[in-house]
């Protein structure tokens, strides 16, 4: 009992200090408020795979029509995925002329097998780009007027190589859909914090920018395409290492790109054992132990309360760390939550913690050790 107690202690203020720190650098991270309007010289070319995305797609190719950057500036390129639905003629039939469609169809064999399309998508759009920057976001998205333009005008300042920018769940219509806005609201405010702190990087496809020609200069997604995720992280990490001062991530309400919740528990472990398959992956040795901490943690949590099932006098003490848990916890998320807009959401955190520590357990071990189902397509 001692043993198990020191453990669980141990990890709790480790745990606990991790999350001061991030609170501490969230509040450090400064919104980005463009001084300059754009130069009128920066191209953008928008890419987004899609498949099977007939009823995301409408909404998305609206919003980026609705921009409020010259059209005559920047394209958009939609790279359809072996679609079984509408979506290759909603590119089509719709009313822009710098929004075009490219088809992996008419490239690839339908029975060749791949490891990660994906990647093969953007690699292919990326060639016949004609922009200076890549902006790439998802399918299910949406965004505000000013997307491209404080994007461009964050290029312009710093002159980055590689920007990271904020995502975040909309239409959270059900308490299933709110848990997964909280939980991904979490890691946004993680790769805010960690830019600001200068102690790792991180960041999501839906909302990321690079040069083109930094793409190439890297090797583009080489040495990491046998990868079924990580077109977004992997290759930022390709790019940190031969710029180190050149990957950074804009703050900014304007630039918040927001993305679905998926609707069945079946199809968000998925998503979430997708996501952790890569961990291991990652070039910043840092945030591979900061996942193995945040993992193990819960893993104790887990088995302490499975414990009390059986040891009555194990409850204090799982009680009190759950308490503890949830404070360290909200102390980081309600600022996250005010800047995007979700505090109304804090009051399903705490029930959502019954859910929570399971579901980081099991997608962690199988995203190690198992194989998932996405779009359709069985990935090990």
């Amino acid at each position: 009992m001692y043993i198990i107690l020191s453990i669980l202690s141990l990890l709790g203020v480790i745990y606990g200090y991790l999350m001061f720190r991030y609170g501490q650098g969230w509040k450090r991270l400064q919104s980005f408020k463009p001084l300059n309007s754009v130069s009128g010289r920066t191209r953008v070319t928008v890419i987004i795979p899609a498949r099977d995305e007939a009823d995301n797609l409408p909404p998305l190719l609206q919003a980026l029509k609705a921009q409020t950057y010259p059209d005559t500036l920047f394209e958009v390129i939609v790279i359809d995925d072996f679609s079984a639905d509408a979506t290759p003629d909603i590119v089509r039939n719709f009313t822009a002329a710098n929004v075009h469609l490219l088809q992996l169809s008419q490239h690839l064999s339908a029975a060749q097998r791949l490891n990660s399309y994906k990647k093969k998508a953007i690699e292919m759009a990326v060639e016949r780009a004609t922009g200076d920057i890549i902006m790439t976001t998802d399918a299910d998205c949406v965004m505000g007027p000013e997307w491209i333009t404080r994007m461009v005008q964050f290029y312009e300042t710093y002159q980055p190589k590689f920007i990271a920018a904020p995502v975040s769940f909309y239409k959270e219509d059900n308490f299933f859909k709110a848990l997964q806005s909280l939980d991904f609201m979490t890691m946004q405010g993680i790769t805010g914090a960690l830019a600001a702190l200068k102690a790792g990087t991180m960041c999501n496809g839906a909302n990321l920018a690079y040069e083109r020609k930094v793409f190439y200069e890297v090797g583009g997604f080489k040495g990491i395409d046998n990868i079924a995720s990580g077109d977004d992280m992997l290759l930022m990490f390709k790019i940190y290492r031969a710029y180190p001062d050149g990957v950074l991530y804009m703050k900014s309400e304007e630039a918040i790109v927001r993305t679905l919740p998926v609707d069945t528990f079946r199809a968000f472990m998925h998503q979430r054992i997708r996501w952790s398959s890569k961990a291991d992956k990652y070039d910043d040795k840092r945030l591979i132990w900061v996942l193995a901490l945040v993992y193990f943690w819960n893993v104790s949590l887990l088995l302490a309360g499975v414990a009390a099932l059986f040891i009555p006098g194990w409850w204090p003490m799982v009680l009190g760390l759950l308490i503890y848990k949830v404070l360290v916890e909200f102390y980081f998320l309600i600022p996250v939550a005010g800047f995007f807009g979700k505090t109304s959401l804090l009051s399903r955190f705490i029930p959502g913690q019954l859910f929570h520590i399971p579901y980081i357990v099991v997608a962690g071990w199988l995203g190690k050790f198992g194989s998932y189902q996405w779009k359709g397509r069985k990935v090990k």
